[in-house]
């Protein structure tokens, strides 16, 4: 038997979804190709989408668990230094310093939510 889909995307969950919609437009410079007012956005990223919902009301609790989550939205950028400038422009400065890794630098960061991003600036080889 052979899994088939059509598409793949990653969404988030939140109970202030406007807010986190507000964010994303801002941080990604670009608005939902998708959106109803507080209840779904959806993001068209380079290689995927991203939707945010708000879950109903009988399943809020399911998303208010203040545990951190093991899934982080992990965005490659070409200049590591601007994507942190603008996290900061929008009040949501990484908390953190850059770390380096054997595949680039990074750093973490967090969405109004708490939601953790990894911005990611490859290695580049000049050979």
């Amino acid at each position: 038997m052979v899994f088939q889909y059509t598409n793949a995307f990653v969404t988030i969950a939140s109970v202030n979804c406007e807010e986190l919609v507000n964010f994303y437009t801002r941080f990604l410079e670009q608005k939902p190709i998708i959106l109803i007012a507080n209840i779904y956005a959806e993001f068209n990223l380079v290689g995927m989408r991203l939707g945010i919902f708000k879950p109903k009301n009988t399943n809020e609790s399911e998303f208010e668990a203040l545990a951190k989550s093991k899934i982080s939205l992990c965005l490659e950028v070409s200049n590591l230094e601007d994507a942190i400038a603008d996290l900061t422009a929008l009040g949501y400065p990484p908390p953190g310093k850059i770390s380096i890794a054997d595949h680039g630098r990074e750093i973490y960061a967090y969405d109004p939510d708490g939601n953790r991003l990894i911005l990611h600036q490859a290695i580049v080889n000049d050979n």
